[in-house]
């Protein structure tokens, strides 16, 4: 459970960083709206990618202060 909520928080991540950059034009996305796909590296090390996860339910968390220390 520990790894799918770390590997869902770098997912959150990933979405904010595509989200907020700037090489790429901005998307606005509206509520319902398909999520464009993206890739990250997980905590377990494996790089995931959100079109491979089609199909099934994702849940994208963000935690902006994890493990920061305060």
């Amino acid at each position: 459970m520990r790894r799918l909520t770390a590997t869902l928080g770098a997912v959150g991540v990933g979405v904010i960083n595509t989200a907020m950059s700037t090489h790429r034009s901005d998307v606005a996305l509206q509520p319902g709206a398909q999520a464009p796909d993206f890739s990250l590296e997980g905590s377990d090390n494996r790089t995931y990618r959100l079109k491979d996860l089609r199909g099934q339910p994702v849940v994208i968390a963000w935690f902006p202060k994890a493990f920061t220390g305060g």
